[in-house]
């Protein structure tokens, strides 16, 4: 029986999305060869890449005004580099809420000058700042949507008129969001949209060629959108998987509708966690991510009781990042919500039985 995966990423896909990557593997497109021996320049793969970066904008509401979406590769922390290298001229801002917005400081900071608008350091990242100054003499401004490891989220946008990038690897198509407020948003693909291998990057065009500096190829957006997304050999099964993720998304009703299963999610867990004397949650109430719910047990002396409890119940992915402890249950796009249920029916019987 398949387990109720709350892994943190790479995450849980849909069935039937890992039924048809599994078979484009054996057969693509009744070619009778496999989606990984195939050139990536056939029109069978260069039709996947396009309906794949038209759809990421279709979802995002972004059709027409001006952005581009690439699918590369490094992951998000590529992207704490190319952002840096395309757009830091003199000073850029950055919002510290946790440990990827963290390294995304350091890398920047090898470019120019980086200030940090404000941080939840001091308590350990367990709240997201607010009611801080956006300096206007910023080349841009870059926050993280959501923080996987301290289970916080960003719910509303900085009101400011300098570009804003963001880092929405964790919470990518979860919620409805203005994505036309956002110049360059990117996402690795292993939690709401595909396999590991691949990153969106959605860029509003008029941001590019604004530096002084050399880019090299690699590293330059502009070149990538020139090329299609195809300057090199692309990561064909990732780039796949992610379309029909998309395709997933846009058949159950788009953004909308998979946001009001997640805040069912969301509401379900989170009331356990208030509701029995047993758990404690990490994150500040008002900051809560619906992509991401940490927690403790509040009598250590429990630990063993409930990992095998949670064991025995086909539930998997739940520990804690090793900074913060505890638990994490990951609830991203795909996973259903009896899976919840699941988890919440555990965290009840322990109650009952301690």
């Amino acid at each position: 029986m398949k387990k109720h995966n709350f892994s943190a990423g790479p995450s849980i896909l849909p069935q039937e999305v890992l039924k048809q990557a599994s078979d484009a593997v054996l057969n693509f497109n009744n070619l009778n060869l496999s989606l990984l021996e195939i050139s990536h320049r056939s029109k069978d793969f260069v039709d996947v890449m396009e309906e794949a970066r038209e759809l990421a904008l279709e979802l995002m509401g972004l059709e027409g005004k001006g952005y581009k979406a690439l699918f590369l590769q490094g992951g998000a922390s590529m992207q704490f580099v190319m952002a840096a290298y395309n757009l830091l001229e003199n000073k850029a801002g950055y919002l510290n809420t946790g440990t990827w917005s963290d390294k995304a400081i350091k890398e920047a900071k090898l470019f120019g000058e980086v200030v940090e608008v404000a941080s939840s350091k001091d308590k350990n990242f367990n709240y997201i700042p607010k009611n801080y100054s956006v300096p206007s003499d910023l080349d841009y401004l870059h926050v993280t949507t959501n923080n996987t490891i301290f289970g916080t989220q960003l719910k509303e946008i900085p009101q400011t008129d300098v570009p804003l990038i963001a880092d929405m690897s964790s919470d990518i198509f979860s919620r409805n969001i203005d994505f036309s407020k956002f110049g360059i948003i990117y996402a690795g693909a292993q939690k709401n949209m595909g396999p590991a291998g691949t990153t969106l990057v959605v860029i509003k065009e008029d941001l590019l060629g604004k530096v002084t500096r050399q880019i090299p190829n690699m590293l330059d957006y502009a070149q990538h959108v020139s090329k299609g997304s195809m300057y090199n050999t692309p990561p064909v099964f990732a780039v796949y998987t992610s379309l029909l993720t998309m395709r997933w998304l846009k058949s159950k009703g788009g953004i909308s509708a998979i946001e009001e299963e997640n805040e069912k999610k969301a509401t379900l867990i989170y009331s356990e966690i208030d509701l029995n004397p047993l758990f404690t949650g990490f994150a500040a109430k008002e900051d809560r991510s619906i992509m991401n719910a940490t927690f403790n047990l509040s009598e250590d002396n429990l630990k063993e009781t409930f990992d095998a409890m949670v064991k025995e119940a086909g539930i998997s992915g739940v520990n804690g990042h090793r900074s913060v402890g505890g638990y994490r249950a990951s609830m991203y796009n795909a996973l259903p919500l009896k899976s919840v249920g699941v988890l919440v029916d555990v965290m009840s019987e322990l109650e009952r039985k301690a």
